[in-house]
């Protein structure tokens, strides 16, 4: 599939992550987890923010108080950005503090304004992660347990569903979704990765219901429709390691992607010297709107 992509920003990241677009603000969060940091950029006028902290940050959701929600090695945090300080960061919800070699990984919102987020092994435990809830009143659960590395999530408000990538796995789940309470149930895979296409990393969904799925090791994105397994497009890109992807602009009809630089051998990075930047594609779709915390999304 050939779309033009175009890299943005001045930043390589070493594992860029987790990006969130904020219609409100116009601008495109992420992260670089191992790097510690998160960034802001402002498509509109070119500029970019950053702040570093003292642990890993994996996601970054705005919330209804005007905040930022992010997840972070031992839990999740609020972080009040207008100070500019990282000591505004404060801890709302632990999770797995009882693991110390866990750290959170992928996060979103659904519709109804709560908190999803999963967890991972740095010592690439097998099953050693889980699946949460941060409720909107504060309250958290466990939705799933025995999970490698917990990584996409999206919604699919028309048919009820939530798609889900536990990264070891090479495939995308599918689970019955209940809006109103936030429970799932009748779990069945509807994508399967084969050896030679990397590894499902974070994804997006579009207006029409198709998946856009980064591709770890597989320097590519693809689009798929999950209710018969095709895939219908990819677009390959100037790095290796592509991490996540999410719709953003005024019209949602751009397409922000991260990737990753970490790990990778120095010929590779010859080779690929663009890993680790932000790239913007136009795919020819609109996408669907990033939630934010605390608030119903319409």
């Amino acid at each position: 599939m050939s779309i033009h992509w175009e890299r943005v920003g001045t930043v390589n990241a070493q594992l860029g992550e987790g990006p969130h677009w904020d219609a409100e603000s116009g601008r495109l969060y992420w992260v670089d987890i191992t790097g510690r940091k998160l960034h802001a950029y402002h498509p509109e006028s070119g500029a970019e923010t950053s702040y570093s902290f003292d642990r890993m940050v994996s996601a970054v959701l705005p919330d209804s108080d005007g905040g930022l929600l992010l997840a972070m090695q031992d839990g999740v945090y609020r972080f009040d950005e207008e100070s500019g300080e990282s000591g505004t960061l404060r801890k709302i919800a632990p999770i797995e503090s009882e693991l110390p070699r866990n750290r959170l990984n992928d996060a979103k919102c659904d519709r109804a304004g709560r908190l999803w987020v999963g967890s991972m092994s740095m010592d690439n435990e097998p099953n050693a992660g889980g699946l949460y809830v941060l409720e909107t009143d504060g309250r958290l659960r466990q939705a799933l347990s025995g999970v490698g590395c917990s990584n996409g999530l999206a919604w699919d408000g028309e048919r009820k569903t939530m798609y889900y990538i536990d990264t070891p796995t090479r495939r995308v789940d599918r689970f019955a979704y209940d809006d109103a309470t936030g429970e799932i149930d009748r779990r069945e895979t509807v994508i399967r990765f084969s050896e030679f296409e990397g590894l499902p990393d974070g994804m997006t969904i579009d207006a029409e219901g198709m998946l856009w799925i980064a591709h770890w090791g597989g320097g590519r994105l693809s689009r798929w429709n999950p209710q018969c397994g095709e895939k219908l497009s990819e677009i390959e890109l100037p790095a290796p390691l592509v991490t996540s992807c999410v719709f953003g602009g005024e019209e949602l009809d751009e397409l922000y992607v991260t990737t990753a630089r970490e790990g990778l051998k120095e010929a590779t990075l010859q080779n690929y010297p663009l890993s680790g930047s932000l790239f913007k594609l136009r795919p020819g779709v609109k996408g669907t709107a990033s939630r934010r915390y605390g608030a119903y999304n319409e």
